[in-house]
């Protein structure tokens, strides 16, 4: 398939495909996108009569049609082969089978408008610097849609009718939107990668794109960002820094004579004390300032809970402070929803912290819309941050929509809050 067009479906073809062509397109492509040179090369060609133009599929198989070779100069074909290694890299495919269920998305018709955003989130940047850009490719633009957005976004925002009825036939295969084609090898097929060799392709990417920042386009940037920091379920996330945080030494023991030491065996007569494992210590700093809402602090006390089951239910290990612009008592915890939550003024978290220290914890949990000064030292024990999501909702100052505030410290494990 093209990058949104570029030919149709192909008449009478050649018997055989032109591959000195189709390779010198690629070449072509690799001077001119240089950080995608390893995901290009990854591709394995497939010949194959059955597909319009050029496809792809989740095993970064590259399905060519040789009269589509034949008729497309080379000029054309390297941007063509840029466009279907986008789909794969971004991981249309993963994507467009998420968002199906989310929305409960079925039928050819939305696999057709699946395709259709995942062009656009691709080519509103794809081209020039040496790209030309295919003929009939699919932009924002011609939907009437702004750039710079993301598939998921432009599925909300168009549906197929008299801007979209001469680009039913757009076909970038499984590998744009989830669904099985006839032509597809499958999973047994040869010549297809590895998840772990895709996931590696990506890396090599990304890394590509982050050494040489000023080189990529800003929707490839974000992709590279989000590929060396992907995004982590909240809970997830919490999950694994409590855990090790009780793993890390001199954090989450204490001694006991319930098991004896095995040393007791070397001094005679003298029971010695067993180093005992014990679930950490968090104490939950709470955001309670004018600028976190009802809705925002709920969801506060819901992680409260989650934090609780993460140590085993031992709510006497967790610890609340509630903190705008000064910190209130440290409240064991009880039930979440007796947890007084104190505030409404302007936000310093610092005072938050100094207070959670006083409890002695292994871990600190700071939940906050991040509109706060953050302590200039690392604190003496781990530290993860919970932001309120902000994308989706109202911004950080309503008389400021522009306002965004300073990112918590790199010491700060930092997450947001769905």
């Amino acid at each position: 398939m093209t990058a949104g067009g570029g030919g149709g479906a192909p008449g009478s073809g050649p018997t055989r495909l032109d591959e000195e062509k189709l390779y010198a397109a690629r070449l072509r492509a690799v001077r001119a996108r240089p950080y995608l040179a390893t995901a290009l090369f990854a591709l394995h060609v497939v010949e194959s009569r059955r597909v319009p133009t050029m496809a792809v599929d989740r095993h970064w198989r590259c399905y060519v049609s040789p009269a589509f070779v034949a008729a497309t100069p080379v000029a054309e074909l390297a941007s063509v082969w840029v466009h279907e290694v986008s789909h794969l890299l971004r991981d249309h495919h993963g994507r467009s089978e998420r968002v199906a269920r989310q929305r409960d998305l079925t039928g050819a018709g939305e696999r057709v408008r699946m395709n259709i955003a995942a062009d656009c989130e691709i080519n509103d940047d794809a081209f020039g610097d040496g790209l030309v850009s295919p003929e009939d490719a699919v932009y924002p633009k011609t939907l009437g849609l702004d750039p710079g957005h993301l598939m998921e976004d432009y599925l909300r925002w168009f549906r197929l009718g008299p801007l979209t009825q001469e680009l039913v036939w757009l076909d970038c295969g499984s590998g744009a939107d989830g669904a099985q084609r006839e032509w597809d090898l499958g999973p047994d097929g040869a010549d297809g990668l590895s998840e772990q060799e895709r996931d590696a392709v990506r890396f090599r990417v990304a890394q590509a794109i982050k050494g040489e920042p000023g080189d990529a386009p800003r929707g490839w940037r974000r992709w590279a960002e989000e590929a060396f920091h992907p995004p982590q379920p909240w809970r997830d996330l919490l999950g694994a820094a409590l855990r090790s945080a009780a793993a890390s030494a001199g954090s989450g023991g204490d001694y006991s004579y319930g098991r004896p030491s095995r040393r007791s065996a070397s001094v005679p007569g003298a029971v010695l004390p067993s180093l005992r494992r014990r679930p950490p210590r968090v104490a939950v700093v709470i955001d309670t300032s004018g600028s976190v809402s009802d809705a925002e602090l709920g969801s506060a006390l819901l992680e409260v809970t989650a934090i609780s089951r993460a140590v085993g239910g031992r709510r006497d290990l967790v610890s609340v402070v509630s903190c705008d612009a000064a910190a209130r008592v440290a409240h064991p915890l009880c039930r979440a929803e007796g947890i007084p939550l104190v505030g409404g003024g302007g936000t310093d978290l610092r005072a938050g912290f100094a207070q959670a220290l006083r409890t002695r914890p292994d871990v600190i949990v700071a939940l906050t819309d991040g509109q706060t000064p953050w302590p200039s030292a690392r604190p003496s024990c781990r530290t993860v941050v919970g932001l309120f999501d902000r994308k989706a909702g109202r911004s950080y100052d309503e008389t400021n929509p522009e306002y965004v505030p300073d990112r918590p410290p790199e010491w700060a494990r930092t997450v947001v809050i769905g």
